[in-house]
């Protein structure tokens, strides 16, 4: 199979890109890939670092005030279409995928008009705006929230899949990683976590509430985000020293952790949740309230509601909170195990293998 596959702006659309092409290296059906993204992306950086042949195209979002500023964007869309008409026409592949992100448009709208099979993934609870407009055009629609499936107008073309990084993440075993950080892998780990950069009001209601947890029988590993690191190490003097606390930047093999965790506590976004369900992992989600529609909050919903999840709200986060939902789970076994459980059963751990399924069934339709 020759894929071309576009995603881009945030992991949540590169990293199931990569988990889709990986498990179809592992099942030896491709034969040829190319990975079309933005320059400023994280997926520039990201993809060309997984040995991915990477090629860019010229695109930035719509602004949602009228402002002059859209006239360029409407120029760069269609200057966009012509580059990816070029990239689709030299590669010549047998099927175009959309991860989500703005790049996304330009690739699948043109694949389409050329009669090549499409399919894009919505990872979130709330359809993008790519996605939204990609649904005329392409052949299938994967999705992994049932909430989202009502947002898109072309139901024929629905599947629900799941997160292909699910799949990647449900095959993870305990490496040893809290060992070699110091920890005690013999102790219940919740990891507090804000993402690469942190996020600032996770990290002073986690510095309010160090002094508590530094007391308790479960340990906690901290990650701060690399820019936030030495604010927080500043402030919490002392307590970074105690046994069962150990503080980070950041872990660039986070994932590969997640087996030793017993519960996350963070932000609630596409490929997190992914992760946690995969390996069954009792959460405390702390949305993001900066991001697009409120997308975390819903995604955050759909564990919750499931008993998989604790909400905690960003204006309901302070010490004390965040203390009284660590302790809720991590000090009692018959609730950590209920949503052990719960989180289980929202897995997807064939994700790759439904898309890749999908994918095959386009191509020889096509060939008909």
């Amino acid at each position: 199979m020759r894929l071309l596959i576009s995603g881009g702006g945030t992991g949540g659309h590169i990293y199931p890109a990569l988990a889709l092409i990986k498990r179809l290296k592992e099942r030896h059906q491709l034969d040829a890939v190319l990975y079309v993204g933005t320059k400023k992306g994280l997926e520039a950086d990201i993809v060309t670092k997984a040995g991915i042949p990477f090629e860019t195209i010229e695109i930035q979002g719509f602004r949602r005030k009228l402002t002059t500023e859209n006239i360029t964007t409407i120029n760069k869309f269609r200057k966009s279409l012509g580059r990816a008409k070029t990239l689709i026409q030299e590669f010549q592949p047998d099927i175009v995928i959309g991860t989500g992100g703005y790049v996304c448009a330009p690739v699948c709208y043109e694949a389409s008009r050329l009669h090549i099979p499409t399919m894009i993934h919505e990872q979130n609870s709330v359809a993008g705006l790519s996605n939204k407009f990609l649904a005329h055009f392409v052949d299938r629609v994967a999705y992994v929230f049932p909430e989202v499936a009502h947002q898109f107008s072309e139901q024929k073309k629905l599947v629900q899949t799941g997160n292909p990084r699910a799949q990647e993440v449900s095959t993870l075993k305990p490496q040893g990683i809290l060992s070699t950080l110091g920890m005690n892998s013999d102790l219940r780990t919740l990891l507090i976590v804000g993402g690469s950069r942190g996020a600032e009001p996770l990290n002073k209601a986690v510095i309010a509430a160090l002094p508590e947890l530094s007391e308790k029988s479960y340990q906690v590993l901290f990650i701060t985000g690399r820019a936030l690191y030495d604010n927080v190490r500043e402030n919490i003097g002392s307590l970074a020293e105690k046994p069962n606390i150990k503080v980070l930047p950041y872990l660039d093999n986070l994932s590969q952790l997640l087996p030793e965790i017993s519960v996350l506590c963070g932000r609630s976004g596409a490929t997190t949740l992914a992760e946690i369900t995969a390996l069954g992992i009792p959460s405390i989600l702390i949305p993001s309230p900066y991001v697009t529609h409120d997308h975390q909050n819903k995604n955050a919903d759909y564990l919750v509601k499931s008993s998989a999840a604790v909400l905690l709200p960003e204006v309901e986060l302070n010490g004390r909170s965040l203390v009284a939902a660590a302790d809720h789970i991590l000090l009692d076994s018959e609730v950590w195990q209920r949503m052990h459980m719960a989180a289980l059963s929202l897995a997807t751990p064939d994700a790759s293998d439904k898309m890749i399924s999908e994918m095959l069934s386009l191509i020889r339709q096509y060939h008909h």
